[in-house]
């Protein structure tokens, strides 16, 4: 009977929804405040029942219950246990279900971390998001329902897709999640706010940090995703542009935007309709995301549906999102109005360009996603898009961007003066053209475009120490002189340092890696990019629910060892699909990379694929980063101040 409580608390999470998405929000439109007050017990009650469907899914998982459909189909007695609970949003409904959770928790989050904010635009908030719950939960239930059941259970399942069957499915699809629904809340209150036509500062200020964690875990969810590519697929490589790729890239790319203009909007009330209008987007891209991966128009590792039908569903549910939300921006664009001014040179002006190259990349990354698919649909031809195209549009945007966040940060409000800036600047930009000119002389050979990058690091990190230079102008360099500078501008510096080790880390990665598909035979060696790789041979495996072909391969330079490495090939007993386990010796200024491909002969030979990857580790930790500053920026003490008062105001009130 659990799957049966399961489903009966998905149903129950519904109603919670249906109320939390109305009687709060029509509570403050009336003044009533019971209905208001209603908010915050609906909406935790909606939480609880959706812990109850999804750890009824889990048990389903853990005890092997072949009679529930979904457990059937991605589940098997030989799977591990970590696979097993894994596997529970490995496909379409459990995903579903996750993303449903997720957004409950974000609405639970809201209601207990939110005490400083007025109660009628709270229930506007919680509303609006049991809004999006109401449609989501009702996807499920009539389209994707994880608790159906079989007739007759089978006495084995069809085991989880093997490319899924790693510790990166655990982590990866709950981070990215928690990214993409974390900008629904951002969405409800710009949704509250317009509903409300309180477009002041004050909504920005609210909305900041929730804006920030979102980011903090898309990043993080985004970087995992291309970690988990890397070291699963055997390829090689960290991003490929696939379609589902992009689609969690561009709700990064308009949130990063979200960000910077909702830190304008709240210190110098403009950019009102700009915030606005991000804040919709960026969600609205994530539920692009959510049509892309279960519609059935793409094929892709990532994809999870290929019913057309669920597809429909979500195609209308986001037409109505983002149709009902532009058509409420465009009644009350009259009154999103900014009325502070600011001069050409100043540091709102910067980050206005910045919005608007973050935006233009992710429009260029929007077109060449949705093109192919858009005339595939018209019946016109079926066209391919891929990374010659991004790569053409993405790099010379993010240059000039690169540029402008070391300038950014160092201009003041409202009017600087040229000649300032230049002064502070002038012998940064020196340094770093020529650092970045000499650097790649270090190489084993010389080419610009590492320059390039090379340049545009370092001008990000000299900036960002200047800008932190200044802020200790005519005072010492104490602890206390640290401590007063404001957590916000310590994450800032910190996220743009990530921005510099990321750049480093796709420059050199991208231009000074080497590989090699060899065939090769027991004692043979290979020399790539002064790496020595020896073939010792290849043995039988036995894994859980698995049969595997294991390589063992010596490494080493100047015949000093370096590693020993053991791909693998396996073969999945229940699917019968093989799958690559590739060796990675990873270090911080490279990684080797070797794939297992295919016996070749009778003597014990096999195709191997080998590579060396230069400052890859500095993609991924760049992100890690960048996440960390955002980090500090979300709990800057003027949020938590924000909260402390509040509850002061409410102990006075009482007393």
């Amino acid at each position: 009977m659990i799957p049966e409580l399961g489903h009966f608390a998905l149903i129950m999470a519904l109603v919670m929804a249906l109320i939390q998405s109305s009687l709060p929000v029509i509570g403050a439109a009336k003044g009533v405040s019971s209905w208001v007050a209603m908010a915050k017990p609906i909406a935790r009650l909606q939480l609880f029942f959706m812990l109850i469907s999804f750890f009824a899914l889990v048990y389903a998982f853990v005890v092997h219950d072949f009679s529930v459909v979904y457990v059937a189909s991605n589940s098997n007695t030989a799977l591990p246990l970590l696979f097993r609970i894994s596997a529970v949003w490995g496909a379409h409904e459990g995903s579903l279900l996750l993303w449903a959770l997720t957004l409950s928790i974000w609405t639970g989050a809201v209601t207990v971390f939110s005490k400083s904010i007025p109660k009628d635009m709270l229930a506007r908030v919680i509303s609006v998001m049991g809004m999006v719950s109401v449609g989501f939960l009702l996807f499920m239930l009539l389209t994707s329902n994880p608790f159906d059941r079989l007739v007759v259970a089978p006495v084995e399942g069809r085991d989880l897709n093997p490319l899924l069957q790693d510790f990166g499915l655990a982590i990866h699809p709950p981070m990215l999640y928690m990214g993409y629904v974390g900008f629904s809340v951002a969405f409800a209150f710009a949704i509250a706010a317009m509903i409300g036509g309180k477009l002041d500062a004050a909504w920005a200020r609210w909305s900041r940090p929730w804006t920030s964690v979102a980011w903090i875990f898309l990043t993080l969810g985004i970087s995992l995703g291309s970690w988990w590519a890397y070291y699963e697929l055997g390829w090689g490589g960290w991003w490929f542009w696939d379609p589902v790729e992009n689609a969690s890239f561009l709700p990064w790319l308009v949130g990063t935007a979200l960000m910077h203009s909702l830190a304008v909007t709240e210190k110098r009330g403009i950019f009102k309709a700009w915030t606005v209008l991000l804040a919709i987007s960026a969600f609205s891209l994530s539920l692009l995301g959510t049509f892309l991966v279960r519609s059935g128009v793409l094929t892709s590792v990532h994809a999870f549906a290929t019913d057309p039908e669920r597809g429909v569903f979500i195609l209308i549910f986001l037409v109505i999102v983002i149709g009902g939300s532009l058509m409420l921006y465009a009644w009350r664009a009259p009154s999103i109005r900014s009325t502070t001014s600011f001069q050409l040179f100043s540091r709102e002006t910067a980050l206005l360009f910045n919005n608007v190259i973050l935006v233009v990349v992710a429009a260029s990354v929007l077109l060449g996603t949705l093109y192919p698919l858009l005339l595939d649909a018209l019946g016109v031809g079926k066209i391919s898009v891929g990374p010659p195209y991004f790569n053409s549009v993405f790099v010379p945007l993010t240059i000039p961007l690169a540029m402008l966040l070391g300038v950014g940060a160092l201009m003041r409000w409202k009017q600087d003066k040229p000649a300032r800036l230049i002064k502070a600047l002038g012998p940064l930009l020196v340094i770093s053209i020529v650092a970045g000119l000499l650097l790649p002389l270090f190489a084993s050979h010389y080419e610009f475009g590492a320059a390039i990058g090379l340049i545009l690091a370092i001008w990000i990190t000299l900036t960002t120490l200047q800008g932190l230079r200044l802020r200790l102008a005519n005072k010492d360099y104490s602890s206390q002189s640290f401590a007063s500078i404001p957590r916000s501008f310590y994450g800032m510096s910190i996220a743009h340092i990530g921005v510099a080790v990321f750049i480093v880390g796709i420059t050199l990665t991208s231009i000074y890696s080497e590989e090699k598909d060899v065939r090769m035979v027991p004692g043979e060696k290979f020399v790539l990019n002064g790496y020595s790789f020896e073939f010792k041979g290849a043995e039988s495996k036995q894994g859980p629910n698995y049969t595997a072909q294991k390589g063992h391969i010596v490494a080493s330079k100047d015949n000093q060892l370096i590693a020993t490495l053991y791909p693998e090939k396996r073969i999945y007993h229940v699917r019968q699909m093989p799958m690559t386990e590739a060796a990675i010796d990873a270090g911080i200024t490279r990684d080797l990379f070797v794939a297992l491909g295919e016996p070749r002969g009778e003597d014990g030979a096999w195709s191997l694929r080998l590579y060396v990857k230069p400052f890859i580790r500095w993609i991924w930790l760049g992100t890690l980063i960048m996440a960390f500053g955002g980090l500090l920026a979300a709990t800057d003490r003027r949020y938590r101040m924000a909260k402390k008062n509040n509850q002061l105001s409410e102990h006075e009130v009482t007393a």
